[in-house]
């Protein structure tokens, strides 16, 4: 089984667990662009009754890097039978936690992909944001995931662009300069384009459907549309 963790960066990430829910602290960002998650993922699942309470009933959902449960709840509530998998043991503690107070049932793991994918788990949804960025073997890691989805399952994933206009918006802007990311959060140099996460993507198993960018504007906050410069999610289905 090839590892697919980078020991540094669940140490990061998990360093955050105990400040994750806090709308003002350090996951700030994703607390802002959440409900834009949210209604991406509603459109990239083919069928959903976008007027339903709990359009995700009957489907099974696994939420790989789940962190804290910021996005994995919120899945939950929309009817989902949800497993949420991360590499840091004090997001998984933290996820559990949150859980509990909430009300919701939801299976948390910590550990490899590989390790879930072995157990012979397939999901109708499979979301993966913000986090092909930090792993140490994009090929296994996007092997896994293919191994996760059913075949006639949906994977949605975003990630950075690697384009100097993401180096001055994420690195210098949000990290060094707003504080509004969390500073060494990002390796530029391990941000994929579009066309090499399709690519990768095409390697492992999946077939691009859908891309939309993720941007900022002054006045509006956050945005999806065509600029891709930034930020992107892609929904990829079995080729």
């Amino acid at each position: 089984m090839t590892a697919t963790i980078d020991a540094r960066e669940a140490g990061f990430f998990g360093a955050l667990a105990g400040d994750w829910w806090d709308p003002n602290g350090s996951s700030a960002m994703l607390h802002r662009v959440n409900p834009l998650r949210l209604r991406y993922i509603r459109d990239a699942v083919p069928g959903l009754d976008p007027r339903a309470r709990r359009p995700l009933a009957g489907k099974r959902a696994l939420d790989v890097g789940c962190g804290a449960g910021l996005l994995t709840e919120p899945l939950a509530r929309m009817g989902a039978d949800v497993t949420g998998i991360d590499a840091a043991p004090e997001n998984i503690a933290a996820a559990q936690a949150h859980a509990r107070t909430s009300g919701l049932t939801i299976d948390y793991r910590c550990g490899e992909v590989a390790t879930l994918a072995a157990e012979g788990r397939r999901f109708d949804l499979v979301t993966c944001l913000e986090v092909v960025e930090h792993v140490a073997d994009v090929p296994a890691f996007l092997a896994s995931l293919r191994a996760l989805t059913a075949d006639d399952g949906v994977l949605v994933l975003s990630t950075p662009n690697r384009t100097p206009l993401s180096y001055a918006t994420l690195i210098v802007g949000a990290e060094r300069i707003a504080r509004t990311i969390p500073r060494g959060a990002h390796d530029w140099n391990k941000f994929l384009t579009p066309d090499e996460l399709t690519a990768a993507l095409a390697s492992a198993g999946f077939r691009v459907t859908g891309t939309a960018g993720l941007t900022w504007r002054p006045g509006t906050g956050f945005a999806l549309g065509r600029d891709t410069s930034v930020d992107y999610f892609v929904t990829a289905l079995s080729a």
